[in-house]
């Protein structure tokens, strides 16, 4: 396969997913603004952010934006961190992984930078509504509560037994 094609075949399958992951609106508003100077980072980003890195198959799309949002608050990009919350709870990552990947890179990247990852992811989820899905998916994997055993009804409805009384010493 000739360069230009492998290229041409990059930009297709990176085309493919970021659409999937960051929405097709948002992608393809980014290209349609995109003037001949910015048109160039767009086919890197697509050809090799997208179309190499993330169609590889020794990771998944889940993992690949765990990652992602740590080292975008390792570089304390609040803007990008932005995006790929979104992109993660399209791959499937829930609020509390979210939480536990920006709380595991506070630890090694700063105080300041997980500050600002978590301000921008909370208003990402906030306006996704991913709390309360979180919420309702929550409430339906909680157990019923059963009603409870004869022996137990009957134990709380007896009348407790008192202790002996305590010789006092005179």
């Amino acid at each position: 396969m000739s360069a230009k094609n492998e290229l041409a075949k990059l930009y297709k399958d990176g085309l493919e997913v970021r659409r999937d992951v960051l929405g097709t609106e948002y992608v393809d508003g980014s290209i349609a603004k995109a003037n001949d100077f910015t048109m160039a980072f767009q086919h890197i980003t697509t050809e090799m952010c997208w179309g190499y890195a993330w169609t590889r198959p020794g990771l998944s799309r889940k993992t690949r934006s765990m990652l992602n949002l740590a080292m975008l608050t390792a570089l304390n990009r609040s803007a990008e961190i932005k995006l790929h919350v979104k992109g993660a709870l399209t791959n499937g990552v829930t609020v509390e992984e979210i939480k536990e990947v920006l709380l595991h890179a506070t630890v090694y990247c700063g105080i300041p930078a997980g500050l600002d990852a978590f301000k921008a992811a909370n208003q990402v989820l906030e306006e996704q509504g991913a709390y309360e899905k979180a919420a309702k998916k929550a409430a339906k994997k909680a157990p019923a509560k059963k009603a409870p055993a004869k022996k137990a009804a009957a134990k709380k409805a007896a009348p407790a037994k008192k202790a002996p009384a305590k010789k006092v010493a005179k």
